[in-house]
């Protein structure tokens, strides 16, 4: 820069002012070190700076999300019920709901998550075992899938029930089914799986068998038998993200959230 202007028509001072020669030493020394440069051979002072601009970039970054949580000061119950207010409405997602619904759900589902009071689940897997009622879920059904399974005109989804037997390593999903035309014939579709613990968090799960009740309904779905199984196929693993008294999140290897209330009606969908 100093050089281009010595070379100019016009006589340097008349257009800027003198810059001292420590000034020019300073701005050069600034243009030849970026600020990400990493020094491989440098002193011991130089290596304790870029190990400071490092993890100063990382926390700017990284630690964003633990920053953000920390700093909400609702309890875990508030969470909660504005999740649950939050989820209202939307038939458990399953048919898919606006982009800002799903942001705004998915904030707080990770707000619960870095609050997990039972961080080791598999470890305490009497809060796991019981019947859970799903709220919320990313699997959605949408498209010509939807009117394929007749879920657009004439049969409705019901409740989403899950019954997990911790001592036999067993779980089973029952999806309620109404009909309409048929004298609101109700039917379900009961999927058994068997699961084992793969870390603190995480459960494999392998997929045993499914039934559909009554005969008249598994006649409305054998055509489309496969695609209503292919959706709701628990095969795989899940990751038990956040888990208490009354709630219960999850996340598969498919990349879907579930979120389960724990249910107060007796003798729902007990494992045989």
């Amino acid at each position: 820069m100093a050089t281009k202007l010595v070379q100019s028509p016009i006589p340097a001072h008349k257009v800027l002012p003198p810059i001292s020669t420590r000034a020019t030493k300073k701005i050069k020394s600034n243009r030849l070190i970026p600020a990400t440069h990493s020094w491989t051979k440098s002193t011991s002072f130089r290596s304790i700076y870029t190990a400071k601009v490092a993890e100063q970039s990382s926390g700017l970054i990284g630690d964003d999300r633990e920053t953000r949580d920390s700093s909400d000061k609702r309890t875990l119950t508030q969470i909660k019920t504005e999740l649950l207010q939050v989820v209202q409405g939307i038939n458990r997602g399953i048919f898919g709901v606006p982009s800002a619904k799903k942001s705004e759900i998915e904030a707080l589902v990770e707000l619960l998550e870095s609050q997990n009071p039972t961080p080791h689940p598999t470890a305490n897997l009497d809060k796991v075992g019981g019947t859970w009622k799903l709220v919320y879920s990313t699997i959605t059904i949408l498209g010509s899938k939807r009117t394929k399974l007749g879920l657009r005109d004439f049969i409705t989804l019901g409740d989403f029930f899950q019954s997990i037997d911790v001592a036999k390593g067993k779980a089973v999903n029952v999806i309620k089914f109404n009909v309409r035309g048929l004298n609101l014939l109700n039917g379900q579709l009961t999927i058994e799986a068997s699961f084992k613990i793969a870390s603190k968090s995480r459960v494999d799960i392998a997929y045993d068998n499914s039934t559909i009740t009554p005969e008249q309904l598994m006649n409305m779905f054998r055509k489309n038998y496969d695609l209503l199984l292919g959706i709701f196929n628990p095969d795989g693993w899940l990751e038990i993200s956040y888990v208490d008294d009354t709630m219960r999140i999850g996340r598969d290897d498919k990349g879907n959230i579930f979120i389960l209330e724990r249910s107060s009606s007796a003798g729902e969908n007990v494992v045989e």
